[in-house]
């Protein structure tokens, strides 16, 4: 069974990073029997070609611009997804919806394919999530374990730190985490501090 999770997004871009900072949870928290592939695509697109090519489940968190509220979650499958990701969001979204189109001409698209998506609140340059989408994050993760279990993977929790659980790397409250060292930009918008 050859799974990929890619998450997708620019760091820089507050909630643009949305994508990563699910995969990021998702591989610190989480343990998968049979063994998924974990990506963090950051803002590649047809560069991905290959580690997409021919697998049996690819699933892609990113944000979405989906006319939702910010930090609603938004989850297509197989043929819906390409179609969606002609509203670009960003340039990675152009990048990523040619190298899905490539795979489908080579006969090398994903048997099943998956978005799982984030409105975001703030695309403005940014290091961290707004509060909104940071709230966001659980029931992205949520989506993601969905999708793998529904394709046959079991999802196991791995034993939370002495920290506690789901600290992201830049500091972001992961899933199950509480906020911590809190400051507002000029629009008022809450981050975490990085």
């Amino acid at each position: 069974m050859a799974i990929l999770v890619l998450g997708i997004g620019n760091l820089l871009l507050s909630d643009e990073a949305v994508g990563v900072r699910v995969i990021e949870a998702l591989e610190r928290g989480f343990t998968f029997t049979p063994a998924i592939d974990i990506l963090d695509g950051g803002t590649s697109g047809m560069e991905l070609l290959e580690t997409m090519s021919g697998r049996d489940h690819l699933i892609v968190a990113d944000a979405v611009l989906a006319g939702k509220s910010p930090g609603d979650v938004v989850v297509l499958r197989d043929g819906d997804v390409p179609a969606f990701l002609t509203q670009k969001l960003s340039p990675h979204q152009l990048g990523l919806a040619d190298a899905l189109m490539a795979l489908r001409l080579l006969d090398e698209f994903p048997r099943r394919l998956t978005l799982v998506g984030v409105e975001p609140q703030s695309l403005a340059m940014h290091i961290g999530l707004t509060d909104r989408v940071s709230q966001a994050l659980e029931p992205a993760l949520g989506q993601v374990i969905a999708a793998l279990e529904h394709s046959g993977v079991t999802v196991t929790a791995r034993a939370l730190n002495a920290t506690g659980p789901g600290r992201l790397p830049n500091g972001d409250a992961g899933p199950g985490s509480l906020p911590d060292d809190k400051d507002n930009d000029a629009n008022g918008d809450t981050h975490a501090a990085a």
